[in-house]
């Protein structure tokens, strides 16, 4: 990088700064209109959030100058926000505990954390929100390339954008292959049924959700409607990468919970006897099994099943 990139690089991140230091909310000398400066608020936090937090661990946390948590931490102790009790592990250490004033005094500044970021949120479409997470991400990756105080990527559950209907035919094809042999005529009625979901997409009824990490596609769900009163699950896929953190559960839920907002008193769902893991998910949701049909099909003698459950 040249010099003169360099400099303006600087600036744009400085312009970044001033920004979003006045977007939330940093500017004044009390933070989110409480009694705090936002470093006390740090302080709270960690004193909420750590296990047996000590002076010496929340400055790992923040890297403060001693002499200034050490009067932060008075303050505190003046105010009622904590007590004070010598370490089991080691006698020169005081074991900071929250009071009931100071748990007070915490939730609030969290909820008008919460509130205030819900704020800023809510005026933008889902996949404007998902970009901008995902750029917060993208910063944070970048500017902690060891991972060091790096944070769990979310996985988000969201509508879908251009381009996230191919990939579901393309993901479907190639899980299945890998995983169950299965041939390209599986990907060809995958294909068909996210092209009739297109064209007959009905919005008061009907609803697909795409989930992602760290920007990447990793799995998704469709809600469609077979008539007045049933919905019918379909195209539940989880990436492998993603597999045991819950999401396949979190999935199903959305879609069930859906059908039941939708009005619609019942709802079923076609799957093959070797799916266990989605087997699992739906009985765990409250489906059932219906009826079963032994087929030749993508390659393999399968057992294909029909499910349902009441709403």
């Amino acid at each position: 990088m040249n010099a003169n990139h360099s400099a303006d690089y600087i600036a744009l991140i400085r312009h970044f700064n001033r920004f979003y230091t006045r977007i939330i909310g940093l500017i004044s000398g009390h933070y989110l209109d409480s009694p705090y400066s936002l470093t006390e608020a740090r302080v709270l936090y960690e004193l909420a959030n750590q296990t047996e937090p000590t002076a010496t661990a929340i400055n790992n946390e923040l890297h403060l100058d001693a002499g200034y948590l050490s009067r932060i931490l008075n303050g505190f102790a003046r105010s009622g926000l904590i007590t004070k009790t010598t370490s089991r592990n080691d006698a020169r250490a005081s074991i900071l505990t929250l009071t009931e004033k100071g748990r007070q005094a915490y939730e609030t500044l969290n909820n008008r954390s919460q509130s205030g970021i819900q704020s800023l949120l809510e005026p933008l479409s889902l996949s404007d929100q998902t970009r901008v997470v995902t750029s917060m991400r993208t910063i944070e990756s970048l500017l902690t390339p060891d991972g060091k105080d790096r944070t769990t990527a979310p996985i988000i559950i969201r509508p879908p954008v251009p381009g996230d209907m191919g990939w579901v035919v393309k993901r479907h094809g190639e899980i299945y292959a890998q995983e169950y042999g299965w041939d390209e005529k599986f990907e060809g009625l995958v294909a068909g049924i996210v092209s009739d979901f297109v064209k007959n997409f009905d919005p008061a009824h009907e609803r697909c959700w795409i989930a992602e990490l760290d920007g990447e596609n990793v799995g998704c769900i469709f809600l469609v409607k077979q008539d007045a009163e049933t919905a019918k699950l379909r195209m539940l896929l989880v990436d492998p990468k993603t597999r045991g953190m819950g999401l396949g559960g979190k999935l199903v839920n959305e879609c069930v919970q859906q059908a039941r907002r939708f009005g619609y008193k019942r709802m079923v769902l076609w799957t093959n006897s070797i799916l266990h893991s989605a087997i699992h998910l739906y009985e765990k949701a409250g489906f059932h099994k219906v009826s079963e049909e032994p087929q030749h099909a993508y390659g393999h003698d399968l057992v294909f099943e029909n499910w349902e459950m009441d709403l």
